[in-house]
């Protein structure tokens, strides 16, 4: 069953995201809205990993489902996002297991609950 909704803002093809856990706006309509997303990540019950803000401004008034990991890396080769995503992958998954927000920054991850 998956856990991870990828946002179209991400690549999709990432070793990292290659398994049953994820699944990804692309495949299932990547001209989905966002508030489509949050309905379907709120009905299925998933995490949205995205780049975009709007949903991490959405989640602090509400209560998951979904949860948020908020991916703010910044200007990034696709090799070095990924090597950077790579690193603290688990780390993230941890936060993401007791907090409704995780964001992502080069040098720190903050979550709020």
């Amino acid at each position: 069953m998956s856990r991870f909704l990828i946002d179209v803002n991400l690549p999709c093809y990432f070793s990292l995201w290659n398994t049953n856990d994820f699944i990804f706006v692309r495949d299932l309509n990547p001209k989905m809205k966002d508030s489509e997303i949050w309905e379907y990540t709120e009905k299925n019950n998933l995490t949205i990993v995205t780049k975009d803000s709007d949903f991490s401004k959405r989640i602090i008034i509400k209560n998951p489902p979904p949860k948020i990991i908020h991916v703010k890396l910044g200007n990034l080769s696709m090799n070095n996002f990924f090597t950077a995503l790579v690193k603290i992958w688990d780390e993230i998954i941890e936060y993401n297991k007791d907090f409704k927000l995780v964001t992502v920054y080069k040098d720190k991850i903050e979550a709020i609950n």
